[in-house]
């Protein structure tokens, strides 16, 4: 099967990265971690998120980001297992470069990567994401396709998506998952 994986959240750990990176530079006491999908610069000094994302893009942070526990174990189990890895994910222009670096330096067992923030147009089987965004467009313009929200804090679950808590609950439910045809013809 063709499944579809975001990267920040999903696979990345994009959270502790720049909340590590912004205690170590500003000080005081470390955030918990954010509630909020487009609001982390309350989190911090910043006036906005165009500010934040500036500190983020000169520091590279993406280019930092540790693995998320069983991410990278998950995906070359299912590529073994024969499904095809395809990266999706919404990235600024400024960060595919680093997201690039990233995928290669961690050996992602994937021959498609695409940036974009209509995720739902690329055809897959399965899809895995945490964006609040991308996934109702998933349920409502993928219909025929399981669509599954990685759990947290800044997403609520969705008719027609199964919660995932974490990468073991993944793969059991793509184990258990039939195929249901070619993708691409669809």
């Amino acid at each position: 099967m063709r499944l579809g994986i975001d990267l920040d959240g999903v696979v990345a750990d994009f959270d502790n990265c720049w909340l590590d990176r912004y205690h170590s530079e500003f000080g005081g006491e470390r955030m918990s971690t954010p509630i909020e999908w487009d609001g982390l610069h309350r989190l911090t000094h910043f006036p906005d998120m165009p500010a934040f994302w500036d500190w983020v893009r000169l520091r590279r942070i993406f280019r930092q980001l540790e693995p998320i526990p069983g991410a990278l174990a998950g995906l070359r189990s299912l590529a073994a297992d024969g499904h095809d890895i395809v990266i999706i994910s919404a990235k600024f222009d400024w960060a595919i470069p680093e997201t690039l670096e990233w995928i290669a330096e961690h050996r992602l067992p994937t021959r498609e990567i695409h940036f974009r923030g209509d995720k739902h147009e690329v055809a897959c089987d399965v899809y895995l994401d945490d964006s609040p965004i991308a996934l109702p467009n998933f349920v409502k313009e993928r219909p025929e396709a399981l669509v599954c929200r990685m759990v947290a804090p800044w997403n609520t679950p969705i008719d027609g998506a199964v919660d995932i808590p974490d990468w073991d609950r993944f793969l059991t439910v793509v184990a258990d998952r039939e195929p249901v045809g070619d993708v691409a013809q669809r």
